[in-house]
C-alpha cells in the first residue's frame, strides 16, 4: 500500500513539473536571450542631437540647442524614478514608440488616433546609434527610493 501511494506521488509530482517546465518555455516573440552590446554614452548624446530628438524631449540635466520652431509637449527623460528604467524599455520606446505612450502627458498632445506623435528613426537610425542612443539615456535615470509619508497616530 506504501508502495502504491509513493507511485501515485512520485507521478502526481513528475506530471505537475512537466506541466510548470513547459509554461517555462518562450514564446517566439519572447525577449529571452535578447541583449545589445553595450553603447557609448557620448555617443549616444551626439545621436540624441543629431536626430533631433531635443525637438520634443527634454533630459534632465542635459541642455540641447533650441530647434527653430519646436512647440511644447517636451516629454522630460531622465531623471529620477522610483524603479529602474530597463533596457527593454528604452529600446522599445525608441522602435516601436507608439508601443506605450509618454504617462502624464494628455493622450492628445503625445498622439493621434493612439499612434505616437514621435518620428519612427528605424529606416534611418543605425543599430550602433541605436545602442549608442539607450546607454546615453540609461544614463540620466537614476533610481531613488519611494517616499512614503506614513501617518503618525496619537
Amino acid at each position: 500500500m506504501v508502495n502504491q501511494m509513493n507511485k501515485l506521488f512520485t507521478t502526481t509530482l513528475l506530471l505537475i513539473l512537466l506541466s510548470l517546465s513547459v509554461g517555462c518555455t518562450p514564446s517566439a516573440k519572447s525577449e529571452f536571450g535578447f541583449r545589445l552590446p553595450d553603447g557609448d554614452a557620448d555617443m549616444g548624446r551626439e545621436t540624441f542631437a543629431y536626430m533631433q530628438c531635443n525637438q520634443c524631449h527634454t533630459v534632465v540635466g542635459e541642455t540641447f540647442p533650441a530647434i527653430p520652431l519646436a512647440d511644447p509637449p517636451y516629454v522630460e527623460l531622465g531623471g529620477n524614478l522610483s524603479r529602474i528604467k530597463t533596457y527593454g524599455e528604452l529600446v522599445t520606446a525608441i522602435i516601436n514608440p507608439s508601443h506605450k505612450l509618454a504617462a502624464g502627458y494628455e493622450a492628445e498632445k503625445v498622439s493621434e488616433g493612439g499612434e505616437s506623435n514621435m518620428y519612427v528613426y528605424n529606416g534611418y537610425m543605425t543599430v550602433q546609434e541605436l545602442i549608442d542612443l539607450v546607454s546615453f539615456l540609461q544614463s540620466t535615470y537614476h533610481v531613488v527610493p519611494p517616499v512614503y509619508q506614513y501617518r503618525v497616530y496619537p
